[in-house]
């Protein structure tokens, strides 16, 4: 089992277990959860946290919502949940942005563990802190920074994930390689293991490490925090554009567009963003068709990094292990991503 510890002048400690017993002694006073995961651990989680109560929303990217976090708020306090209680975010992605949020909203803050069920969540999401929910059309508009008290990542929850929320994780995996080198040779030299579930599980702590190190040094992303948003506003743009796709799915997509910006605006490798693309590209199982470009450069423009809507700011790769932030006026974007998507898709 690995642990890691993130501390920093603006957060509290966070630990993180990683592994095999990872879960050994998980407490909680009220359980976060959906439908899905209720479903598939009902007796672990009974096992578990005998008489605590459960809640769990609707599965789904479409129940990330206002709505929802106050549904959890009013069970929170039906429940009697005090200021020294722990709510547990036992689930993918959703439920720990939602759950992370809610603890942190609940009597001015609250005592939270993360279990991840996802290997996106594992690798990425519930490590860090960013919570939020969608609001007015927007991905993550209304949030707050809240670190966990602990995440306890366990591979036993991978074995239950359909192919398509592996490839969800894939596209966080590949978006950390596109930052460590070390983790792109990985990749590289094992690009026909992509799906094999004791690969990706082999994969889980080292990107831990990755996301732990950059969340010490910047827990609140007034700086290098900003390399994780790789592949994310464009991603972004297309999956509120669509959403016939996972989020990872589109940060990919994301990865192999802005891969494709960078070509055309730095001084990069061109050998290795081609290596990239295709690594990305081999984990989504090639490009899908993409709805329209103008759309998403409009939703791009709403993005919550940029610095003004004249603009869009995207972390872009340049080279193993280097990336560049670009600042693109928004009708050159706007054209040069279309002009992408036709040469792309």
């Amino acid at each position: 089992m690995r642990e890691f510890r993130i501390t920093g002048s603006e957060t509290q400690k966070s630990i993180v277990l990683c592994g095999d017993g990872a879960l050994d002694g998980a407490t909680g006073d009220f359980v976060f959860t959906d439908g899905n995961v209720l479903r598939l651990y009902k007796d672990w989680i009974a096992d578990t946290f005998s008489g605590r109560p459960v809640y769990a929303m609707p599965a789904g990217e479409e129940y990330k919502t206002p709505q929802t976090l106050f549904a959890l708020l009013e069970r929170m306090a039906g429940a009697g949940l005090t200021r020294k209680s722990t709510l547990v975010c036992l689930g993918g992605g959703v439920v720990g942005d939602i759950g992370g949020l809610a603890s942190a909203l609940y009597m001015r803050g609250i005592g939270c563990v993360q279990i991840p069920t996802t290997l996106l969540a594992q690798v990425d999401s519930s490590v860090g802190g960013k919570t939020a929910v969608d609001f007015c059309g927007v991905k993550n508009l209304v949030g707050a920074f809240k670190q966990p008290d602990r995440v306890l990542a366990d591979a036993r929850f991978l074995k239950t994930l359909p192919p398509r929320e592996l490839r969800c994780g894939l596209g966080e995996i590949v978006k950390h390689a596109a930052l460590d080198g070390k983790l792109f040779d990985t990749l590289a030299a094992n690009a026909s293991r992509l799906t094999e579930l004791g690969f990706l599980a082999e994969l889980v702590p080292e990107n831990i490490a990755i996301k732990a190190e950059v969340v010490q040094k910047d827990a609140k992303e007034s700086g290098l925090r900003q390399c994780l948003n790789l592949g994310h506003t464009t991603g972004h743009a297309f999956e509120l554009t669509d959403g016939a796709l996972s989020h990872g799915e589109y940060v990919l997509i994301g990865i192999a567009l802005e891969a494709e910006l960078a070509k055309g605006r730095t001084k990069c490798d061109v050998g290795y963003l081609e290596e990239l693309q295709s690594l990305a590209m081999r984990a989504l199982g090639g490009m899908p068709a993409l709805p329209s470009a103008a759309r998403a450069a409009e939703l791009a423009r709403l993005d919550k990094k940029n610095h003004t809507s004249a603009a869009v700011v995207v972390t872009a790769p340049v080279s193993k292990g280097e990336y560049a932030l670009l600042e693109i006026p928004f009708a050159d974007y706007c054209a040069e991503l279309a002009a992408i998507q036709e040469k792309l898709c």
